[in-house]
């Protein structure tokens, strides 16, 4: 009974003595938590950072925060906003700037990978590799201490074993036709330029053809160049081809814009939550005002080329010819983190001069954002301009009074379904098993004497009239494998004939001998050139 009483007595004493030095104890714990978190928390943190730094200074099991952060956290972060706000890791951003800056640190040689053998298809002009010597057909076997020859390697880790510091050097063991021993060659790297305009030449008297792939900080000079070179060859008339083009620097592409337009004329505006609306005029200063203009487009070309184009259709200042364009007007700022990375975070929206927003619908995810082009396909938008709906509500109007359409893209003002006339089975698979691009390797390996230093694509294809290039493909193809098809043969052999020739055409003279054989069957350039006289 004393015992029970005397539990009785004591439990309600502990459990208020311990209360007492629970109270008396917690503010130690804070005060030394709070000290904690002093030494590796930053001022004035997010509710993120103080998360990581307690992760990184406190988890019970030693873990990569690194990691975390870079491969969980910010794309976790990241997916919740556009698709186009991106992460760069410092890794890579130097050969993300690359695309944009307009050169890199290089050997100046394109590449390719020959049934695991790797071939110099051109050695670029005036580069390092020209001026010791190194030729087009060259087998290179060695990169430094690192054999390449035989061996399981992408085209990505063979470019990165050459590229690198300018003025740094790197040793190349080549295997020469008719030479028996290799050649061992030390090239000093230099800064190779990436060409943005990837050709221009004359497709009759009087009109001028230009391919643009990329908007970086020598396109504007590049264009201008060769307008100036074609129109001194007596062009009146220009198309410039932007399929493909995935856009670049928005400062390059309203210059561009500016060369075409009388002045005063609105060729863009931004806006954005934090942005206010930025305008954007031409000057009339431009060099190129009363040349006629044809601009192609397809599903691949996005932002700066959407901008080009919808500037020029907006002002009518020309004919769009060929399909809905991507739809990406959103402008992206690149701010560097403390680590060398960068985030290129979106800032506003693109506007075109008639009031449309290019940009399309991103709200179902970036997975449907950008498989986008493959719902147009199977909606039959690339083969039927009927199948295009337009929302009434985005009606908007060019300077001339013409209606255009928003909801993501520009809609060309002449509409060209892909072609796919000569298409068989057989095609595609020398293209898609890469025997047809081989074969044209093969061929040069056996005329590359005959063929060099010919400047001329009629020269080129005189030289091919007695080869039945179709015919030795097939049997090319088949010791590699692909049985012969005279069905595919018969239905796709203008097709065949076409791309062996371009190709051929581009190993002698690269893009300027690849271009004008290649688009004698392009659908789009031909109708281009049919309306180039059209005014708007």
């Amino acid at each position: 009974m004393e015992k029970r009483t005397l539990k009785t007595v004591l439990t309600p004493v502990t459990l208020a003595l311990a209360v007492v030095f629970g109270i008396m104890i917690a503010p130690g714990v804070k005060q030394r938590q709070q000290a904690t978190n002093r030494a590796f928390l930053p001022v004035n943190g997010s509710k993120l950072d103080w998360m990581i730094g307690m992760i990184a200074h406190s988890y019970v099991d030693s873990i990569d925060v690194a990691r975390i952060e870079e491969e969980v956290a910010i794309p976790a972060l990241l997916k919740e906003l556009d698709p186009h706000t991106v992460y760069i890791p410092a890794k890579d951003l130097q050969r993300t700037n690359e695309s944009i800056v307009g050169n890199f640190g290089g050997i100046g040689v394109q590449f390719y990978k020959y049934r695991d053998t790797v071939v110099v298809v051109k050695v670029v002009p005036g580069g390092p590799s020209e001026s010791v010597d190194i030729r087009d057909g060259d087998r290179i076997v060695q990169v430094d201490d690192s054999i390449v020859a035989g061996k399981k390697m992408n085209s990505d880790q063979i470019m990165k074993m050459m590229r690198g510091e300018i003025a740094t050097k790197v040793r190349l063991t080549i295997q020469r036709a008719g030479e028996n021993k290799p050649i061992v060659k030390q090239i000093t790297r230099g800064s190779i330029p990436l060409k943005s305009v990837e050709v221009a030449f004359m497709p009759n008297d009087t009109t001028g053809y230009i391919k643009i792939t990329i908007f970086d900080m020598n396109t504007l000079a590049e264009m201008t160049r060769v307008i100036d070179e074609l129109t001194a060859k007596g062009a009146r008339k220009l198309v410039i081809d932007l399929r493909g083009n995935e856009g670049g620097v928005l400062n390059i592409a309203l210059n561009m814009v500016n060369e075409f337009l009388e002045a005063d004329r609105l060729m863009l505006y931004t806006l954005g939550n934090a942005s206010p609306r930025k305008e954007y005029h031409s000057t009339g200063r431009g060099k190129y005002k009363d040349v006629q203009l044809v601009v192609l487009i397809d599903e691949l070309s996005a932002s700066a080329s959407e901008i080009f184009a919808g500037a020029i259709q907006d002002n009518d200042r020309g004919v769009i010819v060929g399909r809905r364009s991507f739809g990406k007007g959103l402008v992206q700022e690149q701010r560097l983190l403390p680590d060398g990375s960068a985030l290129r975070l979106t800032v506003a929206r693109y506007y075109i001069p008639s009031g449309r927003s290019i940009q399309k619908s991103y709200e179902g995810g970036k997975e449907k954002y950008y498989s986008d082009i493959y719902a147009r396909a199977l909606h039959g938008e690339l083969s039927e301009k009927d199948s295009i709906t337009f929302d009434e509500n985005l009606k908007f109007f060019t300077l001339g009074g013409r209606p255009v359409y928003g909801g993501g893209g520009i809609m060309p003002d002449i509409f060209v379904p892909v072609d796919t006339t000569g298409n068989s089975r057989y095609f595609a698979d020398l293209i898609r098993t890469s025997i047809l691009y081989d074969f044209t390797i093969d061929f040069m390996d056996h005329h590359r004497a005959r063929l060099a230093g010919t400047k001329n694509v009629s020269e080129i294809l005189d030289y091919l009239k007695p080869h039945d290039l179709v015919n030795d493909l097939a049997a090319y193809a088949e010791t590699r494998g692909l049985k012969r098809d005279e069905t595919g043969i018969r239905a796709s052999r203008a097709l065949i004939d076409t791309r062996v020739k371009a190709y051929i055409a581009r190993h002698v003279m690269d893009d300027d001998g690849f271009y004008p054989v290649f688009l004698q069957d392009d659908e789009t350039f031909l109708k281009a050139l049919e309306n180039i006289s059209i005014n708007m």
